[in-house]
């Protein structure tokens, strides 16, 4: 069978490339079109695009590349149309995919949304987009499929996909013994500014801040790939005593005693590794400003921990909220042994139990596979 797969961010493409081998698992003939990333590639997967050349943040930089954008979009059709999958799977990744589902939908390409978009957060009208255009619709969070059944749409949650990837996790030992054998008994702390170029350069210089004011830690950033190292190395000009690693985030996870995350997948991420964190975000006046008439007002949370728990579980830094004195006060907080950072480690153990088994690629494999009827 045929499968074109449409991812547009790091994320995306992990998840990607796992479905791509449980489908293999099932369909040892498969054969697979993608945009994503390496991942993808590594999976057999023939990229036509990777996801660094995708990735615009916020309205100001989608307006100011919108030619580049539509181009994509047009080069992406054409192509869906002369590759004609038996099945188009879009991994997240909204702005993009849901114009790419009505078209196929019209050309009649069975169409399936795995890690569907948060509607729930902002635009419900897209739910009626996607109901028309959609044959099957994954969710990522437990909670969504029931919101998506209230507006009259077939859901379905079977797992998270990131409680597969962190199953088949491997540490790199000789990576882990790098910084393990070192004489220096300081706590480590993981810094993660995000994985744009526009989140580094507001949100990473707080990150170095607050790190510069507390020597007693020693801190390691963990870079994205797909971010040029001289990006990061000219926020850490200013502080040598700053790492720097590529490629090894979940390695720091396990190492971590505390991390500063902006928000996103990587939130979720270290609160499966049992990393106590402070959550950071910061984007263009402009952008936050239309982000909150847009968002839905009963939302009260920005980080994945929160949304799927429910209440407060990691301090949320948001917008104005994010300085480095505030951002000290919060990781000072989960660093020490305090009773803030003990109910945060304890919250983590029912977010565990709440985002359940691992599978969740094998399972959604056996259902797109089943839809097709070659099993």
């Amino acid at each position: 069978m045929k499968y074109y797969i449409i991812a547009g961010e790091a994320s995306g493409d992990l998840h990607g490339a796992n479905l791509m081998k449980s489908l293999k698992g099932l369909d040892p003939a498969a054969e697979f079109r993608c945009w994503g990333g390496d991942a993808m590639r590594a999976q057999g997967g023939v990229l036509v695009k990777h996801y660094r050349d995708l990735a615009y943040m916020g309205f100001a930089e989608v307006v100011s590349h919108i030619g580049a954008i539509l181009r994509n979009i047009r080069l992406c059709k054409r192509d869906l149309l002369q590759y004609r999958p038996h099945v188009l799977i879009l991994v997240d990744y909204p702005g993009f995919n849901m114009r790419i589902a009505p078209f196929a939908h019209k050309h009649g390409i069975r169409t399936v949304y795995y890690i569907a978009p948060q509607v729930w957060a902002w635009r419900t009208g897209r739910i009626r987009k996607l109901k028309r255009s959609i044959d099957r619709i994954f969710t990522l969070l437990p909670f969504e499929r029931k919101f998506y059944e209230a507006y009259g749409a077939e859901a379905f949650f079977e797992g998270n996909p990131l409680v597969d990837a962190i199953a088949a996790y491997v540490p790199d030992e000789n990576f882990r013994e790098k910084y393990l054998s070192v004489a220096d008994a300081r706590p480590l702390v993981v810094l993660l500014p995000g994985s744009r170029k526009q989140e580094i350069a507001r949100i990473f210089p707080t990150m170095l801040e607050v790190a510069d004011r507390n020597p007693q830690y020693r801190y390691v950033v963990a870079g994205t790939s797909h971010i040029p190292e001289a990006l990061y190395r000219k926020h850490l000009e200013a502080y040598p005593q700053v790492a720097l690693e590529f490629g090894h985030t979940y390695d720091l996870f396990t190492l971590a005693s505390a991390g500063m995350i902006k928000s996103g997948t990587s939130t979720l991420e270290a609160a499966l590794f049992s990393v106590p964190q402070v959550v950071c975000y910061r984007t263009s006046p402009a952008t936050y400003r239309i982000g909150r008439l847009l968002v839905n007002k009963d939302v009260a949370f920005i980080s994945l921990v929160n949304l799927i728990m429910g209440r407060k579980v990691v301090t949320e830094l948001l917008q104005g909220d994010f300085t480095a004195r505030r951002l000290e006060e919060a990781f000072l907080r989960i660093c020490q042994d305090t009773p803030e950072r003990q109910k945060q480690l304890s919250d983590y153990v029912q977010l565990k139990e709440v985002m359940g088994k691992g599978g969740t690629s094998d399972r959604v494999a056996f259902s797109i596979i089943s839809d097709l009827d070659v099993l």
